[in-house]
């Protein structure tokens, strides 16, 4: 019988990479210094960064007769990480990379002239390794010497896996209070935004990089010559990102799309006096999702004039925004919903848009774009610096058929923008016509008139939703009532697999104090400013906003800053439950000194596991149980001596999914509950027009 021979097909550069940045994952997994994806993409980034520089400097040493290279021996990745068999490793190469490499990269000097070695010292200023084991990061830099940058299929396949990387480290971010912008989002952005090859494209908060590696993609296509390529590369997109972490990422990303030279600056873009904004800094086009929630401190508000000076990090980058468009420039930009709303500075800042801008679109976002980070509504603002506003459309882009809104499992995908963009008009904005989801409004309406008292409002609500809603068939609403129950099963199989395969894994009490230091951050009130007091609901119901004020209506002018994950305990108040973690969307808030302000070690406890035991009322019995009624206050002290059930980070996480997907649940009900409430109206009110 005649003996077969298998013939083994060749794999794939997707294939052979995915499995490449697979065992590297794994590997890190052994190691005691990294904690989930948090750690593991940020030590996978700078290392691969390191490896795609010198396939580039190579490249450039063989084709620039007088290139002179940016990283020199002995930090080249061909002097130490090249060679797998002898190359360092153990203690030796743990040594040479924490007191040799890193320290290296963090010292060059551009100072001969060549920009790129402050850009890569920018970049390491604060990259560290956080492996512990040298023998892992030798087998690590094994697996990642297999990429090779000079391949066109390895960079593009690599490109795609690096985004699959970065959303995940955005899921994982969900607790850290990172945001990361969808990209269907910003590809929507960029799209209706056009810029085009010759002009300059601007993210002043650029994060990983979307917004420029979009506007890259999108402008790549109008290349011709080699004159154009040069220009795109080297004249077209700029960045600034404030952050080490996305800072990297975002080099990185920018590296593997092909950006040869990223001029991606490491700085906070508002710290420079918005007055003296140089030429040279001013753009084209602007396209950002800048950080709202935030807050900015005393010194960073000076730089901008001194009746609109806040606290609130949007309005800043938006007064930023606009100083820095050139004469016939355009701008798309994410905004939160309070930012079309709120008074004060606030106002007087959209008038000014109004006046010196032309706001031609704001695009109003379905609920949960954003999630699971923040469940604020977001807007996208089109504006172009060519005179004043006159007319302003409005556009609502609604979420599928049968769901209210997205979710982490079901986000936003760019078809989505399919309607808003056939209405949109082409680059003129021609043939626009008033309908179900678009309306307009003329400037004259909202700040012509007396009665405004100087408040320009631009929340403005859609005129046909009410209509809408009653204009439904009861066959339509039966119709979105079924594809709901759908999803509801499918959730709900999802919560039932979980929790049949859940075995019982006994957790230890620990007392906040491994994880917690008491954060002291005060600002001394300033009487023009305006800012957000917040409060702690009590028996764990979280954090909210109390009110926006100015410092002069504030009679204690000492307060006290919350942060992102901050835990923040009601001293009076914890006996009933006023513990609360604090979210995104409110860091940069205020509290009195009658409130204790905690930095949790993200490391050991997540901050969404400690929020899990606050609701369920771990330490609100605690307290209570100390004196009950009769115990007026509680100390800092008393508070890192209490308890709560703590596992390893990895099954916090896995728990911490397992709430997540039960919520998706929750949420899917109380859809159903609205839906089911508007049938019956809906049909109560055929029946009285005899339409039954």
């Amino acid at each position: 019988m005649a003996r077969r021979t298998a013939i083994l097909e060749p794999m794939t550069p997707k294939a052979r990479l995915s499995a490449v940045i697979k065992k590297t994952r794994d590997i890190m997994r052994k190691d005691a210094g990294l904690n989930g994806d948090l750690d593991r993409i940020p030590q996978i980034s700078w290392i691969l960064f390191l490896k795609c520089f010198d396939d580039l400097e190579q490249k450039l040493e063989m084709t620039e007769k007088k290139y002179r290279p940016v990283i020199e021996p002995p930090h080249r990745w061909r002097d130490w990480a090249a060679d797998a068999d002898k190359g360092r490793t153990g203690d030796e190469l743990l040594k040479f990379v924490n007191n040799g490499l890193l320290p290296g990269l963090r010292k060059l000097s551009g100072a001969d002239g060549n920009e790129r070695r402050d850009a890569i010292a920018s970049v390491f200023k604060e990259t560290h390794n956080r492996m512990l084991s040298g023998y892992l990061l030798r087998d690590v830099v094994n697996e990642l010497s297999k990429v090779n940058f000079n391949s066109s299929d390895d960079i593009h396949v690599l490109a795609h896996l690096y985004e699959s990387m970065l959303r995940e480290m955005r899921d994982a971010a969900g607790d850290s209070g990172e945001f990361y912008t969808p990209r269907p989002l910003i590809r929507f952005i960029v799209q209706q935004v056009d810029p085009r090859l010759g002009e300059s494209v601007l993210d002043p908060a650029a994060g990983t990089g979307g917004f420029l590696v979009e506007a890259f993609e999108h402008i790549k296509a109008q290349v011709k010559s080699v004159e154009d390529r040069r220009r795109l590369m080297e004249k077209t997109l700029f960045g600034v990102e404030k952050k080490p972490q996305p800072y990297l990422l975002g080099m990185m990303n920018l590296l593997l799309h092909g950006i040869e030279r990223p001029q991606l600056r490491r700085d906070n873009t508002l710290r420079h006096p918005i007055q003296k904004i140089p030429e040279s800094a001013k753009a084209d086009v602007i396209v950002t999702n800048p950080p709202f929630g935030g807050a900015e401190e005393e010194a960073i508000q000076k730089n901008f004039p001194e009746t609109m000076r806040t606290a609130e990090t949007a309005q800043l980058f938006l007064q930023y925004i606009m100083r820095t468009l050139k004469p016939g420039g355009r701008c798309g930009m994410v905004v939160p919903n309070g930012l079309l709303s709120e008074r004060g500075v606030c106002s007087r800042i959209k008038r000014d848009l109004l006046e010196n801008f032309n706001l031609h679109t704001v695009v109003r976002l379905p609920e949960g774009v954003f999630e699971p980070y923040t469940s604020i509504p977001t807007n996208l603002l089109f504006f172009e610096k060519t005179g004043a506003t006159k007319e302003i459309w409005f556009y609502e882009v609604q979420p599928p058929e049968g769901r209210k809104k997205y979710t982490k499992t079901m986000p936003i995908r760019f078809e989505e923008f399919a309607d808003c963009q056939a209405w949109w008009g082409g680059p003129t904005r021609s043939g626009r016509k008033p309908g179900e989801y678009a309306w307009r409004v003329r400037v004259e309406e909202l700040i012509g008139s007396e009665a405004n008292n100087g408040i320009v409002n631009l929340d403005i609500r859609n005129p046909h939703q009410e209509r809408n809603t009653e204009s439904k068939s009861p066959t339509e609403v039966v119709d979105q009532l079924l594809i709901s129950h759908e999803t509801l099963v499918k959730r709900l199989m999802i919560v039932k697999q979980g929790a049949r395969t859940t075995e019982s894994r006994p957790q230890k009490s620990t007392l906040l104090e491994r994880f917690l230091s008491q954060r002291r951050e005060f600002v001394l009130l300033d009487d023009a400013i305006s800012y957000r007091r917040l409060c702690v609901q009590l028996h764990g119901k979280g954090i909210v906003p109390r009110d926006t004020v100015y410092g002069v209506d504030v009679k204690t002018k000492k307060q006290q800053i919350t942060r992102t994950n901050d835990l923040v305990v009601a001293e009076i108040d914890a006996k009933v439950g006023g513990f609360g973690i604090c979210p995104p969307e409110l860091s940069g808030g205020i509290v009195n000194t009658h409130y204790f302000t905690f930095e949790i070690n993200k490391e050991i406890c997540r901050p969404m596991w400690l929020d899990l035991c606050i609701r369920a009322g771990v330490l609100e019995r605690q307290v209570a149980a100390r004196g009950s009624a009769n115990y007026a206050a509680i100390r800092p002290q008393d508070v890192l001596e209490l308890e709560i059930p703590l596992s390893e980070p990895d099954e916090q996480d896995r728990i911490l999914t397992k709430m997540r997907d039960l919520a998706a649940v929750m949420e899917e009900v109380r859809g159903m509950t609205r839906l089911a409430s508007d049938l019956e109206r809906i049909m109560r009110t055929n029946a009285v027009a005899g339409k039954l």
